[in-house]
C-alpha cells in the first residue's frame, strides 16, 4: 500500500494566471543547461525578454559555455521569480520552464524583429546586441513546474501558460 501524499494539486486558472505573471514579470532568469564536456548540469543567470507570442528569449554570447551546451543539446531549463524582500524565501512563487532553445539565425526578418522586441524589454543590450558573437535564442516551452509558495505546486503544460496575446 503507498500511502504517499501526491504534492501536485490539480491545474486551475490561478496557478495558470500566476505562471503566466510570472514569465511577464521577469527581466533575468537562471537557465540550466548540460556541459557536453562532463555531462554536468549547468546554472548560469540571463536576461531574458518575451518574443511575439510571449515565450522567453534571450541573447547569448557564443563564446560563454552555456551556448555551447545548448548548441550540443537544445533542452534547457529556466526558472524565473525572485524572492520578495521580506519573509522566507521558499514561500515566494517561482515556475520552472523545461524548453527547447531555437537559436535565431541572422540575418534575416525573424532576427530583426525579434531584436527589436528584446532592445524594447532589455534597453541596456544595445550596447552589446550587435557583436558577432551574441546571438538570439527563444526558449520554446515544453513542460512548466509551478510552486507558488508552500503546498502549492502544479505542472504546467505550454497551453497553461497561454494565451499569449504578444508583447505590448
Amino acid at each position: 500500500m503507498n500511502d504517499k501524499i501526491n504534492p501536485i494539486r490539480p491545474t486551475d486558472d490561478e496557478a495558470r494566471r500566476l505562471g503566466r505573471d510570472l514569465i511577464d514579470g521577469a527581466s533575468f532568469g537562471a537557465l540550466g543547461v548540460i556541459d557536453p564536456a562532463t555531462g554536468a548540469p549547468m546554472v548560469t543567470r540571463v536576461a531574458i525578454a518575451r518574443d511575439e507570442t510571449g515565450d522567453p528569449m534571450t541573447l547569448i554570447s557564443s563564446l560563454s559555455q552555456h551556448t555551447t551546451a545548448l548548441q550540443a543539446n537544445t533542452a534547457c531549463s529556466l526558472m524565473v521569480g525572485e524572492p520578495g524582500d521580506k519573509g522566507d524565501p521558499l514561500t515566494h512563487p517561482r515556475l520552472t520552464l523545461q524548453c527547447a532553445a531555437q537559436f535565431v539565425p541572422r540575418p534575416g526578418a525573424d532576427h530583426d524583429a525579434l531584436r527589436a522586441l528584446y532592445l524594447q524589454q532589455q534597453p541596456k543590450a544595445t550596447l552589446y546586441i550587435d557583436f558577432g558573437d551574441f546571438v538570439l535564442v527563444r526558449l520554446r516551452p515544453v513542460a512548466a513546474l509551478l510552486n507558488g509558495g508552500f503546498g502549492k505546486a502544479y505542472r504546467l503544460t505550454p497551453g497553461d501558460l497561454g494565451p499569449r496575446d504578444g508583447v505590448s
